[in-house]
């Protein structure tokens, strides 16, 4: 193996257990050889994408490779998150990796198992962690900024049978189009001029009065969607944890979805460096190959340290998410240095490939979108720059 391979394959994991890094590996090799081939298809959608995807999954799962972090008594492996950190890189290598292999519903468990009613967790986890259903998450209206979740505008109204009426739209939300459950924030005291009682309802999209607006392309890719609930009713056991504590559950969400975010950025930005170095090894000009000039290997060296650095900080908050300590500091450090990396790597891989860096050969121009979207995801740069200063230089408050 090319030594830039061993860098981030399961051999060239540091205080990782030996289970584990097996798991890794396979867990890698999944992706490599099933995953990747299919990203075109995925990425395209319709029929042929949830074909793709139901004989992937099929395969995980006979492979020993499903739902490794979800809880045992649903079905999946129960992995701690100290541990799946390892895997959630190799998953994360391709966008399509959690889906394939039954990780991608992990907050919306985690969520509905902790805040959901006796009936929501009877009636829907088992399925969902076994990929019979498929969820999503709403969180941001259009034209009110998503960092503010106060000036929510769309309402759910309790009907006096105790029912959930829900009217507004959301969006960039992710995979709506194919979901049959989606966990909707919503403000719920009725009065839009006061102050923000917000509340989580989980909707199913068969639900009259339910219906996918529009794809939102990201720089030319798909993938988000906007929402309309005009009329949505739900039972009133589909609240999530109690009337207008919205913003507690969420932000058990946003942590650890900043988290698993990091992780597998750290997967793609791997990627992406694999195929710089084997471009600059194997591209031959007249005067030698690429890996002989002096700036290909200050590209290589940036991305190599860029790389580096960054994982310490992720696995840190990883730590101290998992032993259940304050880790505001340390995952705003992790998400902002992890987005930064991952478009800085992309982009150091595409100047390697030259103009087939930006054409339909390299997996490089979904990857470098990702970079670019990854310093708005979960929060801009700017928001988790300001925090983690605020916290830094006020302590006390």
């Amino acid at each position: 193996m090319n030594d830039h391979k061993a860098l981030f394959t399961a051999g060239g994991l540091p205080d990782c257990p030996r289970e584990i890094t097996e798991l890794r590996a396979r867990t890698a090799a999944f992706v490599r050889a099933r995953v990747i081939p299919c990203e075109q298809v995925l990425d395209a959608g319709g029929p042929g994408a949830r074909r793709a995807l139901a004989r992937l999954q099929a395969e995980a799962k006979d492979a020993g490779l499903w739902a490794l972090p979800l809880p045992v008594e649903l079905g999946g492996r129960g992995l701690p998150l100290s541990r799946y950190a390892h895997v959630a890189e190799a998953e994360g290598a391709s966008d399509h990796g959690p889906a394939a292999l039954g990780s991608a519903p992990l907050l919306d468990v985690l969520t509905l198992a902790r805040h959901g009613s006796a009936a929501v967790r009877d009636r829907y986890l088992k399925r969902i962690t076994a990929g019979e259903l498929r969820t999503c998450y709403a969180m941001t209206d259009p034209d009110t900024p998503g960092t503010d979740p106060t000036m929510t505008s769309t309402r759910a109204v309790a009907g006096a049978d105790g029912r959930w009426t829900l009217h507004g739209r959301k969006w960039f939300t992710t995979g709506a189009a194919a979901a049959d459950l989606v966990t909707v924030m919503a403000r719920t005291d009725g009065d839009p001029a006061a102050p923000a009682e917000l509340s989580l309802l989980l909707v199913p999209t068969a639900a009259p009065g339910f219906r996918v607006v529009r794809e939102l392309p990201i720089l030319g890719a798909g993938g988000q969607w906007e929402i309309a609930l005009d009329g949505v009713t739900v039972p009133a056991d589909h609240l999530v944890g109690e009337r207008g504590r919205a913003l507690r559950a969420a932000g058990e969400r946003l942590r650890l979805g900043r988290v698993l975010r990091c992780l597998r950025w750290l997967g793609q930005a791997a990627r992406a460096y694999e195929l710089m170095c084997e471009r600059a090894c194997s591209r031959t000009q007249a005067s030698g190959p690429l890996a002989d000039r002096q700036l290909v290997q200050q590209l290589v060296f940036d991305s190599l340290l860029a790389l580096r650095t960054t994982r310490p900080l992720v696995y840190e908050a990883v730590s101290r998410l998992e032993s259940g300590q304050d880790a505001r500091i340390e995952t705003g450090l992790a998400k902002v240095a992890a987005a930064r990396m991952l478009q800085q790597v992309t982009d150091a891989a595409i100047q390697v490939h030259g103009a087939a860096g930006l054409g339909p050969d390299t997996p490089l121009p979904a990857l470098f979108r990702s970079g670019r979207a990854a310093r708005l995801l979960d929060g801009p740069d700017e928001l988790h720059i300001s925090a983690v200063a605020r916290r830094v230089l006020r302590p006390e408050r």
